[in-house]
């Protein structure tokens, strides 16, 4: 078998085959093009092979044949493991007796919550709303930024003097708390305003291509001295690019909120 086809199909199973022993109690009234396989006596039904070939083609695997033959050969090999575990009275064990109940509660959320998110599906107006929004937030421009990042006042104070005087920005650089930048002369790239602090991003837009703040900067990091190198236009996906991604953004922050509604009602002791 595929090592990556077969390793996909072993995590589905998380999600998937906790669900059988619901599936299982059908195995008496279930007729032959509902079986996938008998296994010492008790039917394996294909309705779990459909579940995690489903599964499967969500991400992007496509059905086929092999797919087929692959789900049904892990079926087949997790029946006999489980009937083995029941002849050794695993199933009996407090801790296990557990697990299964774990097992059986991940399928009941994740069956409420995609039962929530189809029956409250998120509006052509939302994503709009949102796009607007984060439209603004980003704003239409990014900046190649650098600064020096130190812990007290007078420190980025000494540095600004530092520069008056005619120091390159790259050398007070390596004076930098901030390990990611000050090896670079304290260079950030290319970044939008809202990639970085508020503080920071409200110096940094005011100001000019070359110029550096001349008063130290505070944010929850420390104290910044800022140099603006450049600023170009920032190119913004189209609201039909970015409709995908934010409609699955949009749809969890609802599942989210509804889930923390019900947590607030919930009587709990």
């Amino acid at each position: 078998m595929n090592r990556t086809i077969r390793h996909a199909i072993l995590l589905a199973f998380a999600g998937a085959i906790s669900a059988s022993p619901a599936l299982a109690q059908k195995k008496e009234t279930a007729d032959k093009s509902g079986t996938l396989a008998t296994v010492n006596g008790k039917i394996v039904p294909k309705s779990r092979s459909d579940i995690l070939a489903a599964g499967q083609m969500r991400q992007g695997i496509p059905d086929s044949p092999e797919l087929r033959k692959q789900i049904g050969e892990e079926l087949v090999r997790r029946e006999i493991l489980s009937q083995e575990a029941v002849k050794k009275a695993l199933d009996k064990k407090p801790e296990v007796q557990v697990q299964l109940d774990l097992a059986r509660q991940d399928v009941l959320v994740g069956a409420y919550l995609n039962e929530y998110a189809r029956t409250h599906p998120v509006t052509e107006a939302a994503i709009k709303t949102e796009y607007e929004v984060v439209k603004a937030k980003l704003g239409d421009k990014e900046y190649k930024a650098r600064h020096v990042l130190v812990e007290k006042e007078d420190e980025a104070k000494a540095i600004i003097d530092s520069l008056k005087k005619g120091a390159k920005f790259e050398d007070v650089a390596k004076q930098s708390k901030d390990p990611g930048s000050k090896d670079r002369g304290g260079e950030l790239g290319w970044a939008n305003r809202a990639s970085f602090t508020k503080p920071f991003a409200d110096a940094m837009v005011q100001l000019a291509a070359g110029k550096y703040t001349e008063t130290p900067i505070m944010s929850e990091h420390g104290w910044h001295v800022i140099q603006l190198d450049e600023t170009r236009d920032l190119k913004l996906p189209s609201i039909d690019e970015a409709k995908g991604q934010i409609s699955q953004q949009l749809q969890r922050r609802m599942v989210q909120q509804h889930v923390e509604e019900l947590r607030a009602k919930a009587k709990v002791q």
